[in-house]
């Protein structure tokens, strides 16, 4: 047994179980839900709804433009690291797929990769069913106490600290893993599917789903189930749908089935919709739902700023910048401040922006340069663009402004004859 093992063995539903990357891999093999299906992040990803949101959401987050600059500064740092951080992924590959282990999972683990000098020089995802997460005794070597037992593609286990993974957990109890937001929507995922699984087999077995064949006599088994498989052979399936039943020896055919309409069918799936986009917290319009939402073009864009600002970036963007603050650079002697660029995704329309744009350049709160970066344009050769201006008579900003010259004194009515005279 090592040391991960046995750590935690209690049950992951009660609120005072620990959990970590042992109960997490427990449940892994999904858990069967009240609606009769077993949902694991891997068959989840089959609700339409529940791919979306994690296809939107690690594919926005992984897109966005990940910058390092000095500390408390805006001036960048190139780090070749996040720009080439994979041997054969690109940073957006990269980046995307951290992102769906954690929506997936509620976990993330990278291994970093050292060269001999001990910096970082690659990034290689692990897949969520390789690793187990524990704490352990905090030592001078670990001083954060969390192990991982890591399994490589040969089987060979290994148990390794925070210096070698950069572990991104989700929302959690315990400082330690991340719940997984499929675990916790099973419930409505297992609904929807069985929703549509019921469907699927309505239209298999044509324009009744069930219903009872009654005969005067007596049947023994095996004559009952030649009836039934001579009747499904004639009448079920699509191809037979819509078609006449021809019945002999006084049989009847009386249906039992509630439509579905009845029974609330569409109501049952359309419910699962927005109750999956809640523990995502993605919008109903990113996943094509707009019944309830406004097509006006304004209303959008105001719920997608409003996306970004309460969870795209508190969620999920803040949390990966502050990890490799922390895990990438801190703990070689590098400090950086490490920002996602966002402007584009709040970025208004033309006009708009161009009126932003006018009032700020002439109170001087941004110079052409500026401007030019935010639209990612490069700055003006020369440094012709870095000088700011003021409102008065738009001046540079910190000079004073030129003197008005006085008015020239009216000429002498004395001057005026004596001209007169000559």
């Amino acid at each position: 047994m090592t040391a991960l093992q046995g750590l935690f063995r209690r049950n992951i539903q009660d609120p005072s179980t620990p959990l970590t990357a042992d109960t997490l891999l427990e449940y892994l093999g999904g858990d069967t839900t009240d609606a009769g299906i077993s949902v694991t992040p891997a068959s989840g990803l089959r609700m339409s709804a529940v791919y979306r949101c994690i296809a939107v959401t690690s594919g926005v987050a992984a897109a966005l433009p990940l910058h390092t600059y000095q500390p408390d500064t805006r001036v960048k740092v190139p780090e070749p690291l996040l720009r080439n951080p994979h041997p054969e992924l690109t940073r957006l590959e990269l980046w995307r797929l951290t992102y769906a282990h954690r929506l997936g999972w509620g976990n993330a683990a990278i291994q970093k990769v050292r060269n001999r000098a001990g910096t970082v020089k690659e990034l290689w995802p692990i897949s969520p069913d390789r690793y187990k997460v524990g704490k352990v005794k905090p030592t001078a070597l670990n001083p954060g106490g969390k192990i991982f037992e890591v399994t490589d593609d040969w089987g060979t286990k290994r148990v390794l600290t925070s210096r070698d993974i950069l572990h991104i957990p989700g929302l959690n109890y315990d400082g330690v893993t991340g719940l997984s937001p499929i675990r916790l929507a099973a419930s409505a995922i297992a609904l929807a599917q069985a929703a549509e699984k019921s469907g699927a087999k309505f239209f298999a077995r044509g324009a009744q789903l069930s219903g009872v064949l009654q005969v005067e006599q007596r049947l023994k088994d095996s004559q009952a189930l030649a009836l039934q498989r001579r009747w499904e052979a004639r009448m079920s399936g699509t191809d037979n749908a819509h078609k006449i039943a021809v019945l002999d020896s006084k049989a009847k055919f009386a249906p039992i089935t509630m439509p579905l309409r009845d029974a609330q069918f569409l109501e049952t799936r359309q419910f699962a919709v927005p109750e999956v986009a809640r523990f995502f917290g993605t919008p109903l319009f990113l996943l094509f739902e707009t019944a309830k939402s406004t097509s006006w073009g304004t209303g959008l864009e105001q719920q997608a700023q409003g996306w970004i600002t309460f969870d795209l970036h508190p969620t999920w963007l803040a949390p990966t910048e502050q990890r490799i603050e922390k895990e990438l650079f801190a703990d070689v002697g590098r400090d950086r401040d490490v920002r996602y660029n966002v402007n584009g995704l709040l970025r208004a329309d033309a006009q708009a922006r161009a009126a932003f744009y006018r009032v700020l350049r002439e109170v001087g709160g941004l110079n052409a340069d500026e401007i030019r970066a935010y639209e990612d344009l490069p700055p003006i050769p020369d440094g012709k663009g870095q000088g700011y201006l003021q409102p008065a008579n738009m001046t540079p900003l910190g000079e004073e402004p030129e003197p008005t010259p006085a008015p020239a004194p009216a000429p002498d009515d004395e001057d005026e004859e004596s001209d007169d005279e000559d």
